[in-house]
C-alpha cells in the first residue's frame, strides 16, 4: 500500500455561509480516499447558531483532526487564510471552500503528482461549476496544465481555481503568505509564489465542483472589484511580472466585463471566458 504524506485541509467560514453546504463540503474532504491528518477550520468572526451546530458536530466526531481557529471579528478571506496557514501542522495543505465539493480521489491524485514531481510547490485541477446540485453542471473550466503554460496564462487571468489547490506550506510562507486583497487573495498569492520560482501543475481532471449562483458573477463586477483587480495588475506591472502590453491586454477586458450588466456578465463568463480557458488561451 502506497504511503502518502500527511496533509491539512484549510477552510474558512463566516456567518453568511449555508450550514447544509458547509456540511456537504466538509464531508467531501473527510471522505477522501487519502484521509486528512488535520482539518483547520477558520471561523472568520462569530457564526450563526446553525453554523455553530455544524462545527460542533464535526468537532465531536473528529476531535483529533478538526482544529477550529476563531477570529473575534470578521476580517475577510485573506487574513483568515493567512492565520489558517500559520496554524496548519503539516507541510501539505489542501484548500477547500465551504460550499464546494471535492471528488473522493482528489487528494490522492494531487499527492501522487507531488510524489512523482518533488520539485512542485502547488498542484490544482480543472473544475466544474454547478447550481444547487453537482448533477446540474452549467460550465466547466479547463486550466493550463504545465508550469510554462500556467505562467503564460497568469499574465491574463487567474491560472488556478482556489478550492482545487494543494500546496506546500513552506512555499506559501516563503512567498509571504496570504494577504488582504478584495476578491484577488488567491491570484495575488499564486503570482507571488510563481515569482518566487514555485513550480506548479494543473491536473486535467475535474477534481472539484464549485457552487455558483447569480451573486457569483455579480461580485465580479462593479467599481469595487475593478479597482481591486486594476490595483493588483498594476502591482504586477511595477514589479516587472507584466510588460506594459500585457498589463493593458489584461486590464482592458476586465474593465469591459466589470461594468457590463450582470446578466450579460453571466453570459460572458459562462460562454466566452470559459471557452477561452478550455482552449488554454
Amino acid at each position: 500500500m502506497k504511503k502518502y504524506p500527511k496533509y491539512s485541509v484549510l477552510m474558512s467560514v463566516y456567518f453568511k455561509e449555508n450550514p447544509n453546504w458547509l456540511e456537504y463540503s466538509i464531508e467531501s474532504m473527510m471522505n477522501q480516499t487519502v484521509k486528512p491528518d488535520e482539518f483547520v477550520l477558520v471561523e472568520d468572526g462569530p457564526l450563526t447558531e446553525e453554523l455553530d451546530s455544524v462545527v460542533e458536530k464535526y468537532a465531536e466526531k473528529y476531535p483529533k483532526i478538526l482544529n477550529v481557529v476563531k477570529i473575534e471579528k470578521n476580517g475577510g478571506l485573506g487574513p483568515a487564510l493567512k492565520l489558517g496557514v500559520e496554524n496548519c501542522r503539516n507541510e501539505y495543505i489542501a484548500r477547500m471552500d465551504s460550499d464546494d465539493y471535492s471528488v473522493p480521489d482528489r487528494i490522492e491524485k494531487e499527492l501522487n503528482m507531488f510524489l512523482e514531481n518533488p520539485d512542485l510547490g502547488m498542484v490544482g485541477s480543472n473544475v466544474s461549476e454547478f447550481i444547487d446540485d453537482i448533477d446540474n453542471v452549467v460550465s466547466s473550466v479547463v486550466l493550463p496544465e504545465s508550469n510554462e503554460d500556467i505562467i503564460k496564462f497568469s499574465k491574463k487571468r487567474n491560472p488556478f481555481r482556489h478550492p482545487s489547490v494543494l500546496f506546500k506550506k513552506s512555499v506559501v510562507m516563503s512567498a509571504g503568505n496570504y494577504r488582504e486583497y478584495y476578491l484577488c487573495e488567491d491570484y495575488d498569492m499564486w503570482l507571488r509564489m510563481i515569482r518566487n520560482n514555485c513550480r506548479c501543475y494543473n491536473i486535467q481532471d475535474v477534481l472539484v465542483y464549485m457552487r455558483i449562483g447569480a451573486d457569483f458573477y455579480k461580485r465580479r463586477g462593479g467599481s469595487k472589484y475593478f479597482k481591486s483587480i486594476k490595483k493588483f495588475k498594476k502591482e504586477q506591472l511595477e514589479n516587472g511580472y507584466f510588460t506594459k502590453l500585457e498589463y493593458y491586454k489584461s486590464v482592458i477586458p476586465h474593465a469591459i466585463v466589470c461594468y457590463m450588466p450582470n446578466n450579460l456578465r453571466d453570459l460572458v463568463y459562462r460562454k466566452l471566458l470559459r471557452k477561452k480557458a478550455n482552449n488554454g488561451k
